[in-house]
Order: C-alpha cells, then sequence, then structure tokens
C-alpha cells in the first residue's frame, strides 16, 4: 500500500446477498483496499438472512483489507433498507431478518392503509404509502404470524442499524433509513407515536435518530475487528441514499440504480408526498429528500431469464411484437406483490435473443414509469441519466436505457458508490465537510456520457398495453410451494 495523502476512512456497503469494505483515502478519494464476503437468503415463499451473518462478513471482508482498515479514523455503514431485524435482551436475533424484497406482508400492507386514513393520509404523514417492502408491514406480519417472536423482541433495527450497534455499542439509527420504515413521520421528522401504538410497537425498542454528521460513537468491539482504538462511527444510512452520497448528488440530477432491484431517485429540496404510493418520500443523510421508486425485478430477473433460454445477458436480439413482464418476485413498481412473469405477443419465428431483450425492456419499463415522479417540475429532463449499479456497465442495459428514455447516459467510473457514499460520511466527520462535497471532490461521478438515441415509443406503448390488459392476471393471489 503506497502512503495515503490524508487520514484512511472506511465505507461499507452490506446489501442483499454480500457486504463490501473499502478503505478510502479521505483527502483523494483513492481506495487503497477492498474486501467482500457473502451472505445467504432463504428462497421460497419468503426471503430472509441471519444478522449474524452481516457481521461475519463484515468482519471478514475488514480483515481481507489488512493493515489498512487498522489504520482507518473513521467507518459509517450503508446498508440495504426495510429488513426488520428483532432482537432479544441479550442482543441476539430473535429470528432471521425479513428483508426487503419479502413480499408475504401485501395482506397487512392493505390493511394498514385503509385503517390510518388512506393512501393520501399516509403520504402526508410519513412520506411513503407503505408497501409489503415497508418495515412496518413487515412487523404487522410478524405480530400477526408469529407473536411469540414478538413477545420476545427487546429492540429493533434495520440492517445498516444492527451492524453500527455492534460496532459502537450504541442504538442508532439516521433519517434516511429511518424514512423508509413507515413509523417514522417525515413532517416531524420523529417517529410517528400514533402508527407504532396502532402497530403495537413500544418506541422504546427502536435506535435514537441521529442527525446528519453527528458522530453515532466509537469502535468497541476491538477484539473482533482490525480497527484502532477510538475510531470513529459515523450514523451510516441507508444503501440509495449511500449511493446518493456517493455520487455527490445535487437536486434535479436523476438515478438509475440497477441492481438486484432497480430503483430511481432524485435529490429534492421538497418533501415528497405521493399518494399514488409509486414514489416513496424518503429523507436523504444530509438533511435534503430523496424521492424513490423502487422495483424488485432487475439484473437477477433479466439474468434469471437468460440462463433460463441457455444465453449470455448480453445476447439480444432486436424484434417488436412480444413483451416480457419479468416479474419474478412479485413487484413493487408497479404495486403488484402477487404477480409473476408474463410473457405475451410469442411467435414461430420470435428468438431467445429478442425474448431475452423483451426482459430488459420490461424491466426498464417499469423504472421510467416512475422517472418524471421522482424529479422536481424544474428539474432539466434532457440531462443524462446516472446509470449505476452492477447492469451500469451492460451494454444491453445502457442501450435499452437509452432507447427507452430518449436521454443521454452517463456511467460513472467509481464502482460500489454505497460504500464510497459510506466513506464520504466517514470522511465527512474527519473534516466537517458535507459528505456530498467530499464525493464531488473525489469525482466519483466522473464517466463517459452515452448520447441519447430517439425514444422507442412503440416499444413502450405496448409494454404499457399489455399490462394494463393482463392486470386481472397480474393482481391474482396465487399458492406458491
Amino acid at each position: 500500500m503506497s502512503a495515503a495523502e490524508g487520514p484512511l476512512v472506511v465505507g461499507v456497503d452490506t446489501s442483499t446477498q454480500s457486504t463490501k469494505v473499502l478503505v478510502v483515502d479521505a483527502s483523494t478519494g483513492r481506495v487503497v483496499a477492498s474486501g467482500q464476503a457473502p451472505h445467504t437468503i432463504s428462497t421460497g415463499a419468503g426471503r430472509e438472512s441471519d444478522p449474524r451473518q452481516w457481521w461475519d462478513a463484515l468482519r471478514a471482508a475488514l480483515h481481507q483489507c489488512g493493515d489498512a482498515a487498522h489504520e482507518a479514523a473513521a467507518v459509517s455503514i450503508g446498508g440495504q433498507q426495510h429488513g426488520l431485524v428483532t432482537l432479544d435482551a441479550q442482543g441476539d436475533p430473535v429470528r432471521p431478518a425479513l428483508l426487503w424484497n419479502d413480499v408475504r406482508s401485501a395482506p397487512q400492507a392493505r390493511r394498514l392503509i385503509d385503517e390510518l386514513g388512506g393512501p393520501k393520509t399516509w403520504a402526508e404523514r410519513t412520506g411513503t404509502v407503505p408497501g409489503p417492502s415497508i418495515t412496518v408491514t413487515k412487523w404487522a406480519w410478524l405480530a400477526e404470524n408469529e407473536p411469540d417472536a414478538v413477545r420476545a423482541t427487546a429492540a429493533v433495527r434495520l440492517p445498516h442499524d444492527y451492524l453500527t450497534e455492534r460496532l459502537t455499542g450504541e442504538a442508532t439509527t439516521d433519517r434516511g433509513d429511518a424514512s423508509g420504515t413507515g413509523w417514522w413521520a417525515s413532517g416531524s421528522e420523529a417517529y410517528d407515536e400514533e402508527v407504532l401504538a396502532h402497530i403495537g410497537l413500544d418506541p422504546a425498542l427502536l435506535p435514537r435518530v441521529v442527525r446528519p454528521g453527528e458522530v453515532a460513537g466509537t469502535v468497541h468491539a476491538r477484539e473482533e475487528l482490525p480497527f484502532s482504538r477510538g475510531t470513529l462511527v459515523a450514523t451510516g444510512t441507508g444503501d440509495n441514499a449511500a449511493a446518493a452520497l456517493g455520487l455527490g448528488l445535487r437536486p434535479g440530477t436523476a438515478v438509475l440504480s440497477l441492481g438486484t432491484s432497480g430503483t430511481v431517485y432524485a435529490v429534492s429540496t421538497r418533501r415528497p408526498a405521493d399518494p399514488t404510493g409509486t414514489v416513496a418520500g424518503f429523507a436523504d443523510a444530509r438533511g435534503d429528500w430523496l424521492p424513490l421508486a423502487c422495483t424488485l425485478n432487475c439484473t437477477l430477473a433479466v439474468d434469471r431469464v437468460a440462463a433460463l433460454l441457455g444465453l449470455d445477458r448480453e445476447a439480444v436480439e432486436p424484434g417488436a411484437g412480444v413483451t416480457l413482464l419479468p416479474y419474478l418476485d412479485g413487484e413493487r413498481t408497479p404495486d403488484l406483490p402477487h404477480a409473476s412473469g408474463l410473457l405475451h405477443g410469442l411467435r414461430h419465428d420470435t428468438t431467445g435473443g429478442q425474448l431475452l431483450q423483451a426482459a430488459y425492456d420490461g424491466a426498464v419499463h417499469s423504472l421510467l414509469g416512475a422517472l418524471d415522479l421522482v424529479l422536481d417540475a424544474d428539474a432539466d429532463r434532457s440531462a443524462p441519466l446516472l446509470l449505476i449499479g452492477g447492469g451500469a456497465r451492460g451494454t444491453a442495459w445502457q442501450q435499452t436505457v437509452r432507447r427507452l428514455s430518449g436521454r443521454p447516459v452517463q456511467v460513472p467510473e467509481a464502482r460500489e458508490l454505497v460504500a464510497l457514499g459510506a466513506a464520504a460520511q466517514a470522511a465527512g466527520l474527519l473534516t466537517g465537510e458535507d459528505p456530498a462535497a467530499v464525493a464531488r471532490r473525489w469525482g466519483t461521478a466522473h464517466g463517459p456520457v452515452l448520447d441519447a438515441l430517439e425514444r422507442d415509443e412503440e416499444t413502450l406503448a405496448r409494454i404499457a398495453g399489455v399490462l394494463s390488459d393482463a392486470a386481472p392476471l397480474l393482481e391474482r393471489e396465487s399458492n406458491r410451494n
């Protein structure tokens, strides 16, 4: 490792499938060491993980970083949002965490909306109309289906909270991740006592919401980790808010993130409240807002279609007339938690490459449908879309986004933007800077700009038509074994 120009910081991305760690020079943004370790996720009706895996993965990834992690002066954790972590009085998991993409709480989501004033009231109150991804619905599901687990629960955390608490011994969260629970009121920026009372969740079980720029604590679990005494721990935040920090995002710039899930979001100075439920009115990690729309099915679903066809993920072929809605895990945007994949327009001359392209089209269509809704009215809609996530460097993904959006696309050269955003947050503790300004100083959003293509209105209209006509099938609840 060559000498760093400034202090070292650690940024962590604990995602659905793995934990990634970057050790970064706070002065230059140069990554001096990295590590990664996987998680396992249950299959079947639910999506669950043992939180202790995340801690083991964090330890393994940090040790891969060697001496650089020991030299770090501050650390921050960005984590998958919405997951329900229930801990007993000893701080051990009561049961595996219910992850964001576990949609078993769809009935509870519908019931909560009705019982507490309807979609408009929820949007105005918490910023979000709860769907089955939102944490409040998962607690309601747990109370209804596993009351013994609820009775054994002495603390409720989100994934990033769990790891931050194991680092510091302090129960903390941040406004960005708290805003995705459904029990944090975006107007007052405090836990909503009426919502908590309605679902039977004692606010004493929840972590303290730490302000942006505040220190969450210092590392106390040194015997298990390569940190030195006095290492500062930042608040951390949810993965999308961390990625926004990692890009140094300014209001009005739209981001399409192509990962296991797909998201589209932008920073706004206005508090969002969308009664349709398409846009979640999340807070960001700085003090502004992060209106966001999310699809459950993105790169994982398209890769699954490619595997079923025995094709490389780039082996797409043009062709009109076939529509594939890759709703392999239900869907969040549009709100179809019980949906399964749907194929329409198949002919004798349809090729496997055309089917694969149709899967890309179906996934991107869902994201672009929410693009205008997350942008403020005065945003420049001809500006390049920032394309990030695991799919961002795939040619087929890039071409599909360009063709269906009609906009230029910029692909940042920096990778692991969630971990970089967490690192920028940690660096801000040391320098007193706005973390987004730190990331801009690091140049994390720099990358090639791909010219706009003519917008493919025919394909967009065809997919919208199939989606509308198939609504009764997509909304039907089916038994899954």
